[in-house]
């Protein structure tokens, strides 16, 4: 093997074709080569990464187009790679799927260009023969420009099935089959109503992942797939010089991180770790206080899921309670945003008291209320924004949240150049902020200024 590294983007002909499965098997199998593994997932996706981290050990990170800029995208992927081997991108939906119609905008092709790395098409086997070569040369043609470097062929279950897609792949793609991947229902991933179940909640059970990775050790060429994904070159790009090493220095963050709240970008959290900010995490579900802080993060999760044990933990929420009053620098995000309410009515139409801190209540639904990317300005002095800042990030969830109280962000959805929706949301009471928006502070840090200063101002 060459002394270059290699970075590969595993890419499906679209959503539910065994990415993140392939994904956590590779990341296995090349574990067991030795090789220092580093994962990442294009989107905004959180469960991917968790199950990233948590088969391989290694913090996986999102690679956001939408809310981060190119440069900051591009040194954050080389400062996590030069630290590794080998890495091993996770795509989002299909090859081509991105931010509306646009193929070169947030999706995993425009990405592959964008770091200089290949792709590997991953494409099912099930039922088909030479109609699937059919399918990698639409690929192929679809943007001449994009390296295609390989292919692997999922849902394979006899090695005859599998030399006959090869050879007409190779025949009409002229690109090289890799290998399959055979149905391994010992490695199923579980799912809800919000996408896969956290690795945290279902436990992670390895013996099935290793025995995974023997598996596609068997039925990869993992040799010539490290070859055609060996990088000539870096990304350039550089990180914002803000905020300084100090600007946190002397404040403790409590960080909220249980079954019900653990939604966080690694890299949000080093983007404050750098600043300064000390961390210390308590668990809302199950510790009686609060850690000494002058901040707090109550990340997204799934409250709903634990509204009842949540209510009940009546020390906690008075603590929270208590640390608003005393202006501590509250921050929280959708489900953080739910236990800041009053109440909280989950999908079975029980109603539990909450914190409090932000008037009104929220309640689960059947449907998503909100999904995807969207824009909010500030409309007024906020944790995270000053007045007319806008702020680029994600909404996910089920649930709604009826305020009494006025919001402080204008949103809108934009796609392909038309604004879709627009709609008022954020809440800031006192020193409290708390939306259903997640974010990357990547985009801009100099938005942790703002938080900084507020938690200083009643220290």
């Amino acid at each position: 093997m060459s002394d270059r590294r290699s970075a590969f983007i595993l890419a499906g002909t679209g959503s539910g074709c065994g990415k993140t499965t392939v994904t956590l098997g590779l990341l296995t199998a090349l574990q067991r080569r030795g090789l220092r593994v580093q994962p990442f997932k294009i989107g905004p996706d959180y469960l991917d990464t968790a199950w990233h981290s948590a088969i391989s050990g290694v913090p996986s990170r999102n690679l956001d187009s939408f809310m981060l800029p190119e440069a900051t995208l591009n040194a954050l992927f080389t400062e996590h790679l030069l630290a590794a081997d080998v890495a091993v991108i996770e795509g989002v939906m299909g090859l081509y799927d991105g931010y509306g119609t646009d193929p070169h905008y947030c999706s995993s092709a425009a990405l592959a260009k964008q770091l200089g790395v290949p792709v590997i098409l991953l494409v099912d086997g099930k039922a088909v023969s030479t109609s699937i070569a059919a399918t990698v040369m639409g690929f192929q043609h679809f943007d001449p420009q994009l390296s295609i470097a390989g292919v692997i062929v999922n849902r394979v279950n006899s090695d005859s099935h599998f030399q006959l897609l090869k050879l007409a792949i190779e025949h009409y793609c002229d690109v090289p089959v890799l290998g399959y991947v055979p149905v391994a229902p010992d490695v199923s991933l579980p799912e809800r109503h919000l996408g896969l179940v956290t690795a945290r909640e279902s436990g992670v059970a390895m013996q099935p992942w290793q025995s995974f990775a023997d598996l596609l050790a068997q039925t990869l060429d993992i040799d010539r797939l490290l070859n055609v994904s060996k990088l000539s070159s870096l990304p350039a790009g550089e990180w914002p010089k803000c905020p300084s090493e100090q600007a946190g220095a002397g404040l403790t963050l409590a960080l909220a991180e249980d079954e019900a709240f653990n939604f966080y970008y690694p890299d949000n959290l080093q983007l404050l770790e750098r600043a300064g900010v000390r961390i210390v995490r308590f668990s809302p579900l199950h510790d009686r206080e609060l850690p000494d802080c002058q901040m707090m993060w109550l990340g997204g999760g799934y409250p709903e899921l634990h509204a009842r044990a949540l209510s009940a933990n009546q020390p906690m929420l008075a603590a929270i309670r208590a640390a608003h009053q005393r202006g501590v620098a509250i921050y929280a995000e959708c489900g953080g945003l739910m236990y800041l309410g009053d109440s909280l009515c989950d999908a079975d139409g029980n109603a539990w008291p909450m914190v409090g801190v932000i008037p009104g209540r929220s309640q689960m639904g059947k449907r998503l209320t909100r999904f995807g990317y969207c824009e909010a300005r500030a409309m007024q002095q906020t944790l995270l924004a000053a007045p007319g800042e806008t702020l680029r990030g994600h909404e996910f969830h089920y649930s709604d949240f009826t305020p009494a109280v006025d919001a402080v962000l204008d949103c809108h959805k934009t796609r392909d150049g038309e604004e879709l929706k627009r709609w008022q949301g954020g809440w800031q009471v006192g020193n409290t902020f708390a939306s259903y928006l997640h974010l990357h502070f990547g985009q801009r840090p100099h938005m942790l200024n703002h938080w900084f200063a507020a938690a200083r101002s009643v220290q």
